[in-house]
C-alpha cells in the first residue's frame, strides 16, 4: 500500500484550488433563488444543502440540489485525477467538500458536506461510496433523520474505503468524516435531546 506524500506540490496546489471552486458553488442556494422558492438562509436551519432545500416544499429542486451537489465533489475529483495525478484527485476532493461547507461567496456560511462527500467518495471508489450512499439512505428511510443517516454513514466510510478502496482513500474518508461529524455538532444536540426534525418536518 502507498502512503501519502509530505510535499505540497504545484499540481497540489491547482487541485486544491480547482475542488474548492467547484465545492463552493452554492447549487441550493441557486436554484431556490431562480425558481422562486424563497432564501434558504431564512428558511428553516439556513442550511445551502439539499435537506433545507426540501423545506421549501419543492421535492424536485431537492432532488436537483442533491445531485449537483454530489457531482461537484465527483467532477473536482475527476478532473484533478485527470488533469494532475490520484493525489492530487485526494486533495481535491477534500477542498470541495471544504468549499461547500466555507464558501467565500457566502461569507464562508455555508452546508454540511453530506452529498458533495457522497459524490467525493464515489469518484475515489465507487464501491465505498456506494455502499456508503446505501447507509445513508437505509438509516434515512428506517429513522427519518437526516442528520443522523449522514453521520452513520460518514462513521462507517472509512471502513468502507480502507476495505473497497485503499490506505490513502481510506485517510481522506477519516478526514471528511471527521469533518462531517464536526458540522453536524448542532444536531447532535437536537438528536439528543429528541428535538431533532424528521425529513419532510418543519424546523
Amino acid at each position: 500500500m502507498g502512503t501519502l506524500p509530505v510535499i505540497v506540490t504545484h499540481e497540489w496546489q491547482m487541485a486544491a484550488l480547482l475542488g474548492y471552486l467547484l465545492g463552493s458553488i452554492p447549487f441550493g442556494l441557486l436554484l431556490t433563488k431562480l425558481f422562486q422558492a424563497g432564501d434558504l438562509r431564512s428558511i428553516g436551519s439556513g442550511n445551502i444543502g439539499t435537506t433545507n432545500v426540501l423545506r421549501t416544499g419543492r421535492k424536485d429542486l431537492a432532488a436537483a440540489t442533491l445531485l449537483l451537489d454530489g457531482g461537484k465533489g465527483a467532477v473536482a475529483v475527476l478532473l484533478a485525477g485527470y488533469w494532475f495525478a490520484p493525489d492530487a484527485a485526494i486533495i481535491a476532493g477534500m477542498m470541495a467538500v471544504i468549499g461547500h461547507n466555507f464558501p467565500m461567496w457566502l461569507k464562508f456560511e455555508g452546508g454540511k458536506g453530506v452529498a458533495t462527500t457522497l459524490g467525493v467518495l464515489l469518484a475515489m471508489s465507487w464501491p465505498a461510496g456506494l455502499v456508503t450512499a446505501a447507509t445513508w439512505l437505509l438509516v434515512a428511510l428506517v429513522l427519518r433523520y437526516s442528520s443522523l443517516a449522514a453521520l452513520v454513514s460518514f462513521a462507517a466510510s472509512p471502513f468502507y474505503m480502507y476495505f473497497l478502496g485503499d490506505e490513502n482513500k481510506a485517510v481522506l474518508a477519516v478526514l471528511l468524516a471527521a469533518l462531517g461529524i464536526v458540522r453536524h455538532h448542532a444536531n447532535i444536540k437536537r438528536l439528543l435531546a429528541g428535538e431533532e426534525p424528521k425529513i419532510g418536518q418543519k424546523k
